[in-house]
């Protein structure tokens, strides 16, 4: 007698609902964080780090001494007391360019030492014949090292100051022509309405082969996503080398012995299958990405053990968020090494233009952190205060954490009962190892009665 076809699973409304509950989570969480962290970076610029240097030496006009410079300086600091997006940071030449090559400012606003003499010039009742008299120059350097939109909005900080100074500048020049005998030709006056050059300049220039400075930040993603891909393999690895799942070639189904093994052991198994895949791994990326690609890098020996210590690290922290949550544990590794970490990274947008939600988590989500350490290694000689420092630091304190989070974890587990699978000596009628649950024995036939 044939046997009923068994009702499509599409029919349960438990499918429909959990899968559409689950999608519509991931969804929202993801537009939210992503858009979220990016949507208005001018709107939630605050302190942004520019340097401002006066090298003006002044100049002896009409038997006083000027200083043009030290007057920009102050405008500058006066307009930026109702205007918090940048933080002008006043410092010697010396001092913005080792702040350049740190990447602890995005950019820099430099008034030349002749400024105030170029300026003087102009203003002489005989000025030098036209072609010979140098225009006074402000110079704005850039910093794509530290972040192509923070530099760019950097750049732009500086150009509108610079600008607003020739402005104000003109004004009063323009006076001091218009109270002369002799007036000015018209191309006079009107290079003295604007008479202030300013050029751009890279204050500290990465490689052709450097993403514009996103290499960094590129190669942090792949270490990230690396990190968690292994994890997710490591996983059903160990899971199907003890019997707990099969595995299928095509047609073909494959399933070891099952094994009765504890949680904690199963967890440590998987941490020391990661550091191996880790090597494997972090030196494929430095091989695809520096011998093959050809990206920008030095220090090739640092960049290899930190990009073997950044995935095992983000695979360990994976992998305890698995033994701890199960299945869930995969979502929520996602949400914490990408969602959450991509958008408060400071990669694109940097920190200082991120709301206040993303400068929080910032502070310890790992992307921001193994990117700041990649710009030391690639852009800023490995210096150990460029980000390196910090790097390594978080990356330590987050292996810990992950250390003591799963082994506690599953520890808990193990001494509560909570096995994978039920313990050989488990009583009739439980699950046996292969999953099948016991049929309880039959009882015994009676003795046959004699005579």
């Amino acid at each position: 007698m044939p046997h009923p076809t068994p009702p499509s699973v599409l029919r349960r409304p438990k499918l429909w609902i959990g899968t559409g509950l689950i999608a519509a989570v991931v969804s929202m969480v993801f537009a939210l964080l992503y858009v979220g962290g990016n949507v208005n970076p001018k709107g939630n610029l605050r302190d942004l780090p520019v340097a401002l240097v006066n090298s003006d030496s002044g100049a002896d006009v009409n038997g006083g001494h000027i200083n043009l410079g030290e007057q920009m300086v102050s405008g500058i600091q006066k307009a930026a007391e109702g205007d918090k997006s940048i933080d002008w940071q006043v410092v010697t030449r010396a001092e913005a360019d080792k702040r350049l090559g740190r990447g602890k400012v995005f950019g820099a606003l430099v008034i030349p030492a002749d400024y105030s003499a170029t300026v003087a010039a102009l203003s002489a009742p005989q000025p030098a014949p036209a072609g010979k008299a140098a225009p006074p120059t402000l110079t704005v350097l850039t910093n794509q090292a530290a972040g192509s939109i923070g530099s760019s909005m950097s750049s732009q900080a500086a150009q509108k100051a610079a600008h607003a100074a020739s402005a104000q500048l003109g004004q009063e020049l323009l006076k001091q022509a218009g109270a002369q005998k002799t007036p000015l030709p018209t191309a006079a006056q009107l290079k003295l309405a604007d008479p202030v050059t300013v050029t751009v300049a890279d204050g500290h220039p990465v490689g052709p082969r450097s993403a514009m400075g996103l290499s960094a930040f590129y190669y942090a993603l792949v270490l990230v996503v690396c990190g968690m891909l292994g994890a997710n393999l490591v996983n059903s690895q160990v899971d199907t080398a003890l019997g707990y799942l099969h595995t299928d070639y095509g047609p073909v189904r494959k399933r070891e012995p099952v094994q009765h093994t504890s949680r904690v052991r199963t967890l440590a198994v998987g941490m020391v299958l990661m550091l191996g895949m880790s090597l494997v791994m972090g030196t494929l990326v430095e091989v695809a990405t520096v011998a093959i690609l050809d990206m920008d890098a030095s220090h090739l020996g640092l960049l290899w053990l930190y990009s073997v210590a950044t995935i095992a690290v983000v695979g360990i922290g994976s992998l305890a968020l698995f033994a701890a949550f199960g299945t869930p544990g995969m979502l929520l590794a996602t949400i914490v090494f990408v969602a959450m970490a991509v958008p408060s990274s400071g990669a694109t947008v940097p920190v200082q233009a991120l709301p206040g939600f993303f400068r929080a988590l910032s502070e310890f989500e790992p992307l921001r952190q193994i990117t700041e350490g990649l710009r030391s290694l690639l852009y800023y000689g490995a210096q150990a205060d460029a980000g390196l420092t910090r790097a390594w630091t978080s990356m330590g304190v987050a292996l810990v954490a992950a250390l003591v989070f799963g082994f506690v974890v599953t520890r808990v587990y193990d001494r509560r009962g909570l096995h994978r699978i039920p313990h050989p000596d488990a009583e009739s009628g439980a699950e046996d190892p292969a999953g099948t649950p016991k049929s309880p024995e039959a009882p015994e036939a009676p003795a046959p009665a004699t005579a």
